[in-house]
C-alpha cells in the first residue's frame, strides 16, 4: 500500500528515533525523515561557498525548531534528566541549543566529504586504541548519536590500517538508505556498510571479520527494532541499551572501545576513546552481557554529560 504521493505506510521507528505518524503519510519523502533532507543539505553544502553556511544553518535552525514541535518538546524532556528541571522558556533554550548543534554538525558532515583536508582532530585516549588492538586482533567500536558520530571510527582508528565494517540501523525512508549508501561508498577503501536487519548470517560474518583482525563499529545507545536490549540506570532513570554490541564482541573474544566525538567549533572535534572493556566468557552469558553493556552504558552517560547539547535524542524516552 502506499498514499497519494508515493510513500510507504510509515515503517516501525526504532525506539529512540522520531515518532512517525500521519505527517509522514502526508509528506512522503519531504518529511523529515524522507530523503529529501538528505539531498537537499547534501547538494546544498556542496555547492554553496562555506561562508553562507552562518546563515543557512541558523535559519533552518529556526525553522525546523518551530516546526518540529514534537521533537521539540522531546530534546526538552530528555535533557531535564541531564540538566534538571527547568522553566518553560529554559527548555526551549535548551532544545534550540541542541538543534542548532545538529545543525553544525549536520553541515560539517557534508563539507567533510567535499573537503577532509579542512577537519582537525584531537585525539583523546591513544592509548585505549593501542590497547585495543594489542596483538594485531580485532575491536568492536561502539558509539552513542552525540556530536559528529558518524566519523567515530575514521581519525583514531586511521593509522590502524584495519578493515572497517560500519553497521547502521536502517534509515526510515528506504530512498534515505539507499542514498546513505551511495555517500558511504565514496568514503574509500577500507570501510564496507552494513545495515542491520534479521539476517543470521550478518552476525557470523561479522565475528569473522573480528576474528581476522578487522574493525566493526556500531552504535551503543539505541535498540534496533525487535532487537535485543538491557535495561540499564543512566541519570537515575531506566533506559534501554542494545546487547548486540557485546554480544559480537564476546563470541569474537575481541574488546570493546567506546568512542565518542565531540564538535568543538568550525572544523575542529574532538575524538575522545575510553578505557577498553572486556566482555567476560563465564558459564552465565546472559549477566556476561548485561555487565558488558552496564559498563558501555556509564560510558555513554558520561559522555552525554559532557556536552548534553550535542546528544542527539529525537524521541522522548521518558513521562
Amino acid at each position: 500500500m502506499v498514499t497519494a504521493n508515493g510513500a510507504a505506510p510509515p515503517p516501525a521507528a526504532p525506539p529512540q528515533a522520531p515518532a512517525l505518524g500521519a505527517s509522514y503519510r502526508l509528506l512522503g519523502r519531504f518529511h523529515v525523515a524522507g530523503v529529501f533532507w538528505y539531498r537537499f543539505p547534501y547538494w546544498g553544502f556542496g555547492r554553496l561557498p562555506e561562508w553562507t553556511d552562518r546563515v543557512t544553518v541558523p535559519f533552518f535552525t529556526a525553522v525546523f525548531w518551530i516546526a518540529l514541535r514534537r521533537i521539540r518538546g522531546a530534546i526538552a524532556a530528555n535533557l531535564e534528566a541531564v540538566l534538571g528541571p527547568a522553566s518553560l522558556p529554559a527548555r526551549w533554550r535548551r532544545a534550540l541549543r541542541t538543534m542548532d548543534s545538529f545543525g553544525w554538525c549536520l553541515a560539517e558532515r557534508y563539507r567533510y566529504l567535499a573537503t577532509p583536508e579542512r577537519f582537525h582532530a584531537a585525539i583523546e585516549g591513544e592509548e585505549n586504541w593501542r590497547n585495543a588492538f594489542d596483538g594485531g586482533r580485532g575491536a568492536v567500536v561502539v558509539t552513542a548519536h552525540i556530536g559528529p558520530w558518524e566519523n567515530a571510527v575514521r581519525f583514531g582508528a586511521s593509522d590502524a590500517k584495519r578493515r572497517i565494517h560500519v553497521v547502521r540501523e536502517k534509515e526510515l525512508d528506504p530512498r534515505a538508505q539507499e542514498f546513505v549508501s551511495e555517500l558511504v561508498s565514496r568514503s574509500g577503501a577500507g570501510y564496507t556498510t552494513h545495515f542491520a536487519d534479521d539476517d543470521p548470517t550478518l552476525g557470523l560474518e561479522l565475528v569473522k571479520a573480528l576474528r581476522a583482525g578487522d574493525i566493526v563499529a556500531l552504535q551503543g545507545d539505541r535498540p534496533r527494532t525487535g532487537g535485543q536490549s538491557h535495561q540499564v540506570e543512566v541519570f537515575g532513570r531506566p533506559m534501554q541499551f542494545p546487547i548486540g554490541p557485546a554480544a559480537l564482541a564476546r563470541a569474537a573474544e575481541v574488546p570493546i572501545v567506546p568512542v565518542f566525538n565531540f564538535r568543538e567549533g568550525r572544523f575542529r572535534l574532538r575524538s575522545v576513546a575510553r578505557p577498553v572493556i572486556h566482555v567476560d566468557r563465564t558459564a552465565d552469558r546472559d549477566r556476561d552481557l548485561a555487565s558488558a553493556v552496564e559498563r558501555l552504558a556509564a560510558d555513554i552517560e558520561w559522555a552525554i554529560r559532557r556536552s548534553p547539547h550535542q546528544w542527539f535524542c529525537f524521541r522522548r524516552l521518558w513521562r
